[in-house]
């Protein structure tokens, strides 16, 4: 990402807010359920088990069959809990930029199996910490910011570019998307290439 504010025509804007509402009109209104069951006891309890976890994973149709997801397993709940504590801290900390806190979020989690590499898990992790600042990161996601002729490179710290785009959009965007949330510009990235 640049210092420079992102610009769309109004075409993009159009096609961001079909893809949106396109989103809405397909996906069923209860997929994100279980995203909403665990953010609400992510607001609770400040933490995200190895359960919610577990959860995410499904809801994120991510495989569970691979040698990290035995060595999560392996480690006990508290020090997930620990990790996932203080990457809740940072996601919700209001005096940090939104990318800031993504990154101070992210790097809270790099400790555990899973989420040394890719964004998607951790994403979604963040996203249930709190979800009126975070968004789920994805590869169609991605794509969708590329359709929009944003650039975002896979370099470690790519988390936290994705939710500085993500506010950068919201900062420029017309209305009504400017009222959006982080989570609608990623569904909308998400269902971008659908619609063309």
């Amino acid at each position: 990402m640049t210092d420079d504010p992102l610009t769309l025509t109004p075409e993009q804007w159009q096609r961001l807010a079909s893809a949106r509402q396109a989103y809405t009109d397909t996906v069923s209104p209860y997929y994100d359920e279980t995203l909403h069951h665990v953010a609400q006891r992510a607001r609770v309890s400040g933490d995200i088990g190895k359960a919610d976890i577990g959860a995410l994973l499904m809801w994120k149709r991510l495989r569970a069959d691979t040698p990290w997801a035995a060595e999560l397993m392996a480690l006990a709940d508290a020090d997930v809990r620990r990790a996932t504590a203080a990457a809740t801290t940072a996601a919700r900390d209001n005096t940090l930029s939104r990318s800031s806190a993504a990154q101070a979020g992210r790097a809270a989690l790099a400790s555990l199996p899973g989420f040394r590499t890719g964004d998607a898990l951790a994403s979604a992790v963040l996203t249930a910490a709190a979800p009126n600042r975070m968004a789920v990161y994805d590869r169609r996601a991605h794509n969708g910011l590329r359709t929009l002729g944003i650039t975002l490179s896979h370099a470690p710290g790519r988390y936290s570019r994705y939710i500085e785009a993500i506010d950068q959009l919201l900062t420029t965007a017309p209305d009504p998307i400017r009222n959006w949330t982080a989570r609608d510009i990623d569904t909308a990235l998400y269902w971008l290439n659908t619609t063309t």
